[in-house]
């Protein structure tokens, strides 16, 4: 039989109704702060416990255990660690601004803000600035909750004379929302909210001349642009990007301000991780000496002098914990009881009439409290005035508060206060006291009349509060509003120090290098069967290329190739070329060299390194040779010259040398090129004679021309009967010279 009383509800609409409630509770009672304290309701609780304590700032403090015992026994009924972590925030300064506790004994560090001592062990109390929370609690500024067993009352929220929603800030995370509100300095929100009091229709721009930015108690900088930050005040929402400080000098930086809530012992870790992987061979040490004077000081050791600080410090900014964004989402619960993301103006306006609601209370108890006090006054003068009469109806009846409330027209607790009287009282000085405390408060109930019936006065006094506060708690902004371009991290040839280098090819395609330029590359140890081919001399921040005999340029690091001690490794495995190639030769050199490609059938083309560079393992065509042609090792110009200063010298195994101006070539990025000698035969692998050498030379050098062991040299004045047109067929050399000739060249430069 169905019971009448039950109420019938369908499992979709219960689910909904007990989700919807679980999910009001975490916002309002677990995550997010009430605009008028900033507190959540765990730390309102927490304050409220040590105040009723009487842990005031200038009290012994008590242990920690014994604060968290009364707030989870009377007020929040919840686990005692997250109590605990929840004062143990309020205690830090590294976390708060203003910090509302003042903890004795390890309440943890920077690096480890959940490395505080058990609660046994802590002692704490409540700071002074506490009071801007507290001072007013007991002037009927606030409405009052029964706990949750209905044995205490609780205040629903603090009388906060300053915005200390903005000042401390706070995160949360409820059900489908969050909050991010960060720290900001006293003095400004103050200036902020009384600039607001006496232009109520400010806008964002005018408030960010006296609040720019959050002031986090870490210091560092904040980099975000003016714009921007004034575009997140307007919002509610959006990233700040903050930044760590240092000092330098010759060989060392000094690192003395972390991002807010950034931990020392995680950077020292990912820059330590960098140089094991040798990624800052310009640091050779880093050391923490920050002491409890000095929070934050790490070192940096530097190689030498010539390390570039700045470059360093923006790679550093960009790959470690050395900057960090810093969220802000101005979530709070509202006066309304409703969550809302406010705008700056939208918070500080509501807080402002919440402020204004408080004081107003204020008053109000106040004047009330005054008006009891002259009724009270009024019926001791009266007494006074007939004393005789008071005393004798007090010694003749039983009953004396009807009777003087008859005879002198006093009310009942007039009557009572009279017979409360001590003896001693009853003196002429009393009464003089009594008519000059009814001067004052009479005074006083004016002034509050007054001050509740003028708006513009009332703004006034709050004006006057929020600046005295300020005068009082107030200190200097610790983190510096600095406009920076965005980091960047160091590419690799940027974290090594460039330095001289040969890189050496073997005719089987093995590749190399060896420090500096005096080393002679055929005594190298090579593979059986393999030999020297070619090598180059550059720098190892430098752009290195190899050529295939297909014409296919591959781009390398100069600093990954194995030391030349070793036998180096094989360009195919390092590079994804095609089966079947052949490597002909390399180049080495700054992005704007001079290079020129040719192949055995007489075409090439000019370029430059940079042109020819290639991304992908498989490298670029750069060259196009003809059918069954082969292209030959690039050369390039090592020396800075004129390019009318500047020849290619071309050879071909007919023992033929053409001569002819570099500046006749024309620049062509990719393709077959154009034709640089004519060879008997054709242009294709018809052809009966080859190209076998390209030399770029300048007009200083001198031609050294060797067959077998046979060598002439071709001075500078000794060149015009070989110079020609491009395409021309090129001037024979002497006899003796013309079998399997080979060109090198000598430098003047």
């Amino acid at each position: 039989m169905l019971d009448t009383d039950s109420e019938r509800q369908s499992l979709g609409e219960f689910a909904e109704n007990a989700y919807l409630n679980y999910a009001m509770y975490v916002v309002l009672d677990r995550a997010l702060p009430h605009i008028g304290d900033g507190l959540k309701p765990v730390q309102r609780r927490i304050i409220y416990a040590m105040s009723e304590l009487g842990l005031s700032a200038t009290s012994k403090p008590k242990k920690a255990a014994r604060t968290v015992g009364d707030v989870i026994g009377k007020f929040h009924p919840h686990g005692d660690s997250a109590c605990y972590e929840a004062m143990v925030i309020m205690a830090q300064s590294f976390t708060y601004r203003y910090p509302l506790v003042d903890g004795h004994g390890n309440w943890g560090t920077t690096d480890d803000p959940k490395s505080f001592a058990a609660m046994r062990y802590t002692e704490s109390r409540l700071t002074g600035y506490a009071a801007t929370l507290l001072s007013e609690l007991r002037q009927g500024t606030v409405d009052w909750q029964p706990n949750f067993d209905g044995t205490f009352d609780e205040p629903v929220t603090l009388p906060a004379r300053l915005p200390n929603v903005l000042l401390n800030g706070g995160t949360g995370i409820a059900v489908g929302m969050a909050t991010d509100i960060p720290p900001h300095n006293l003095g400004e929100v103050a200036a902020a909210a009384i600039h607001l009091l006496d232009h109520p229709d400010a806008g964002s721009d005018a408030l960010a001349e006296h609040l720019p930015g959050p002031d986090f108690p870490t210091g560092a900088e904040i980099i975000t642009p003016r714009d921007e930050l004034k575009a997140i005040y307007a919002a509610g929402i959006g990233q700040v990007r903050v930044r760590a400080t240092y000092q330098q000098s010759e060989r060392e930086i000094v690192i003395n301000s972390l991002p807010y809530q950034a931990s020392a012992a995680r950077i020292q870790e990912e820059i330590a991780g960098q140089m094991q992987a040798k990624k800052l061979p310009m640091v050779t040490d880093l050391r923490d000496e920050s002491n409890h004077e000095t929070p934050v000081r790490l070192v940096l050791a530097l190689r030498g002098k010539n390390v570039d600080h700045d470059t360093l410090m923006t790679h550093l900014f960009a790959t470690t914990g050395l900057e960090k964004t810093v969220r802000v989402n101005l979530n709070v619960v509202g006066t309304d009881g409703a969550p809302q993301v406010k705008s700056l103006v939208g918070l500080l306006n509501e807080w402002l009439g919440y402020r204004r609601h408080t004081v107003e209370r204020r008053l109000r108890h106040r004047l009330g409290a005054v008006t009891d006090r002259l009724h009270i006054l009024a019926g001791l003068h009266t007494a006074y005035l007939n004393i005789d009469e008071v005393i004798a109806i007090i010694r003749g009846w039983d009953e004396p508060g009807p009777e003087l409330m008859r005879q002198f027209d006093l009310s009942e607790t007039q009557a009572e206060a009279i017979l409360n009287l001590r003896l001693r009282h009853l003196i002429k000085l009393e009464e003089f006291k009594i008519q000059t405390e009814r001067d004052e408060l009479a005074a006083e109930r004016d002034r509050i009349e007054a001050t509740l019936a003028d708006p513009a006065r009332l703004t006034r006094q709050i004006r006057d509060e929020l600046a005295a506060d300020a005068e009082q708690y107030g200190d200097n902004r610790r983190t510096a509003l600095v406009e920076r371009a965005a980091a960047t991290a160091m590419s690799k040839a940027e974290r090594t120090p460039a330095e001289n280098i040969t890189a050496v090819l073997s005719r089987h395609g093995w590749i190399r290098a060896a420090k500096n330029h005096d080393i002679d590359p055929t005594t190298l140890n090579y593979r059986s069967g393999d030999g020297y081919l070619t090598s180059v001399r550059g720098r190892s921040d430098q752009r290195l290329l190899v050529l295939g005999d297909n014409g296919r340029t591959f781009s390398l690091d100069p600093q990954q190739l194995p030391d030349a001690r070793r036998q180096g490794e094989p360009l195919t495995s390092l590079l994804a070329a095609p089966t079947g190639t052949g490597f002909v030769g390399v180049a080495l050199g700054p992005d704007t060299t001079r290079c020129v490609l040719a192949a055995d059938s007489g075409y090439g083309l000019t370029t430059t390194l940079s042109a020819l560079a290639s991304r992908q393992k498989g490298g670029k065509t750069a060259l196009q040779p003809a059918r069954g042609a082969r292209a030959l090792a690039p050369t390039t110009l090592t020396t800075a010259a004129d390019e009318s200063q500047i020849e290619v010298c071309l050879l071909a195994d007919n023992g033929r040398l053409l001569i002819v101006s570099l500046d006749v070539l024309p620049d062509q990025a990719r393709g077959r090129g154009n034709k640089l000698i004519t060879l008997a035969g054709g242009d294709d692998h018809t052809s009966s004679e080859r190209l076998i050498e390209v030399r770029i030379v300048t007009t200083r050098d001198t031609l050294i021309v060797t067959s077998g062991k046979r060598h002439t040299r071709i001075k500078p004045g000794q060149r015009d009967s070989y110079r020609g047109k491009r395409a021309s067929r090129g001037t024979l050399l002497p006899r003796g010279f013309r079998r399997k000739p080979s060109l090198t060249i000598e430098s003047t430069s």
